[in-house]
């Protein structure tokens, strides 16, 4: 999430600059801006909006002509989507910037601490604390002052810096962040993505976490930590312009599902502490409020309703609260029973989904708590909440939702958790078994998506299919739900989801020869109940497709294809059960030669009735 591009050399820098955040816009969204060396100071233009917001400002009060200079394009993770909080970032004397993706966990000590010490903040992000901590270290070398940062900061980030007393030199440094280099003739280039410098040029050099890039127009550094200088990876880019922006992937959504575990272990970073349980630090409600809560009501429409679906299962098994679900587009009109009891949940990626709006305003008239789920900070909903979890996800480009799906699923599994510790309803053991669990899923994630080529090699058998059943119990259903939807949204088939159990109440009428039914069966007090189920659909001649644990071997015979997953407990493990179901979905739908990341009478969100 979010766009960096650095430069330095003969150019002029804004030429450089602006174009290249142009293409990372994809990356972010919500403010962008420059900062760039006159040679005496730095000067700064940033906007909230689009680029064209700050094309305008640049147009309106051009920049010096100085040929070093970082930019950012911003997805909001921390502060409003606003022109004060839009980077660079300066220090108290306006002799630092810095751009930053990532998150710093460790933030609101650092800037406690700082300004204790007499430092001015004029933003609410946590970026700002990078440019006071180098102010202070203004007697160093800006390479060792980036060091320093390194070394005390916390949670994934990568930085870009510039000093006014250096104006040929910018430090980067990462940490499980993107960040790459440019190599030119007489210049050089800084990123987070490669379509920012491909333009110019397709040498590049690779960082690893916890490396120090020192700049200039004619020379690159490369040190670790502790001042080291190490040889960096070089590399020569094959690819073109619009590949360049899709990460090297034929598609937005394909390279989308790839991030998931990244995207997961954003949505985890800082939410999980060293003795196995669950902060939420960010919803400020008071722990009184929330014990006092006897019903939860969760609101979500399309697939933010599957995480709703999860929802309920974690919310009863783990706090033993009622909960219930609700369609938003149904909730108010069927005059549910509210109170200041209640706790209600909606889940919004994008957050501006009139219906969850509308669900919300009508519970907060009500008297009810409202906490609501998005992926954009700032959103509409975000802001008619009382309390909001974000997903980072970052942005989401395809139409059809992958990595918002499985980080709404990883937020709600921790809003069950936290609740169950408020509520004292599950021993600290076994929310710390579930919190050690929950820190695997970024890697169990990773592990699924290396069997894409096995599930595109069986999904191009599915290409002439016209019907598909995706089935599951207890913590499966919602993930069938959701197999279902995508292959509906992306590659026009009929395709329904159904509680296993169900489909003996009728629609197995519908299963004969040359009909694929898609079982999940990775819940496991239900797992044996499934493959029954699964039995039946074999019976009537429909084409079987198994997801399940590593270790169920003994499937085999029953299932056409078989998709393991890595095993996990109950619930948590839906998060992985999801993946194999999303590219199943994908892969059907490039074969029928269809546009996956904008497939037809959808929109990204959804603002009327």
């Amino acid at each position: 999430m979010c766009g960096i591009v650095g430069y330095v050399g003969p150019r002029a820098v804004t030429d450089v600059l602006v174009p290249g955040l142009s293409r990372l816009e994809y990356r972010g969204y919500d403010s962008a801006g420059v900062a760039v060396h006159g040679g005496d100071s730095i000067s700064v233009i940033k906007r909230a909006g689009r680029m064209e917001e700050l094309e305008k400002a640049i147009a309106d009060d051009p920049l010096p002509n100085g040929h070093g200079g970082i930019g950012h394009t911003r997805w909001a993770t921390h502060g409003a989507p606003n022109t004060i909080n839009a980077h660079p970032h300066q220090d108290c004397k306006s002799s630092v910037v810095v751009v930053h993706n990532g998150i710093i966990e460790n933030w609101s000590s650092l800037k406690t601490e700082l300004l204790a010490a007499g430092h001015a903040f004029v933003t609410d992000t946590d970026t700002e604390v990078v440019a006071h901590m180098i102010e202070d270290l203004a007697d160093l070398d800006l390479d060792e002052a980036v060091r320093q940062v390194m070394r005390r900061a916390e949670g994934a980030l990568a930085l870009v810096v510039m000093r006014d007393s250096d104006p040929d030199l910018i430090v980067g440094a990462r940490r499980q962040s993107p960040l790459v280099v440019g190599r030119g003739d007489g210049e050089n280039f800084v990123a987070s993505d490669i379509p920012a410098f491909l333009e110019h040029t397709r040498e590049m050099v690779v960082l690893d976490d916890d490396r120090v890039i020192e700049v200039r127009a004619g020379s690159l550094r490369v040190t670790d930590l502790n001042g080291n200088e190490v040889e960096p990876e070089q590399r020569k880019v094959e690819w073109d312009f619009e590949a360049a922006e899709k990460g090297g992937y034929p598609t937005f959504m394909l390279k989308e599902i790839h991030e998931q575990p990244a995207a997961i272990a954003d949505t985890l970073r800082g939410r999980l502490d060293a003795v196995g349980a669950v902060q939420l630090r960010e919803l400020e409600l008071d722990e009184r409020l929330l014990r006092a809560v006897d019903k939860v009501f969760v609101v979500a429409c399309g697939t933010s309703y599957h995480a709703a679906m999860m929802a309920k299962y974690a919310i009863e098994r783990w706090t033993r609260l009622p909960v219930e679900i609700d369609i938003a587009s149904e909730f108010r009109y069927r005059d549910p029973v509210l109170d200041a009891r209640s706790l209600v949940v909606g889940i919004s990626q994008s957050g501006e989904t009139i219906d969850t709006l509308a669900a919300v305003r009508y519970a907060r008239a009500q008297g009810s708590t409202v906490i609501g789920v998005s992926n954009v900070v700032d959103s509409a909903l975000a802001r008619e909440a009382d309390a909001v979890l974000y997903t980072r996800a970052g942005p989401e480009i395809g139409v059809a939702a992958t990595k918002t799906f499985t980080t709404q699923l990883v937020v709600m599994q921790l809003l069950g958790l936290y609740l169950a510790q408020v509520k004292g309803s599950m021993d600290p053991g076994g929310i710390e078994y579930l919190v050690t669990e929950m820190r695997k899923l970024p890697e169990a994630v990773e592990s699924v998506l290396v069997r894409d080529p096995e599930i595109s090699a069986m999904a191009a058998e599915f290409e002439g299919v016209r019907d598909f059943f995706f089935l599951g119990r207890s913590g499966d259903f919602p993930v069938a739900m959701e197999g279902a939807l995508k292959l509906k949204e992306i590659a026009y088939v009929r395709a329904e989801g159904y509680a296993a159990g169900e489909m003996k109440h009728g629609p197995i009428a519908l299963i004969e020869p040359g009909v694929v039914v898609v079982g999940t069966a990775t819940d496991e007090h239900v797992k044996t109940k499934t493959i029954s189920n699964m039995e039946e659909m074999r019976a009537r001649g429909g084409t079987i497709v198994l997801i399940v644990e590593d270790g169920d071997g003994d499937v085999d015979h029953l299932a056409d294809h078989v998709i393991t997953v890595p095993r996990g407990p109950d619930l948590i493990c839906t998060v992985t059960a999801v993946v194999p179901l999303q590219l199943l979905a994908y892969h059907v739908a490039t074969a029928k030669g269809l546009d996956v990341d904008k497939p037809r009478n959808l929109a990204k969100t959804v603002t009327v009735e």
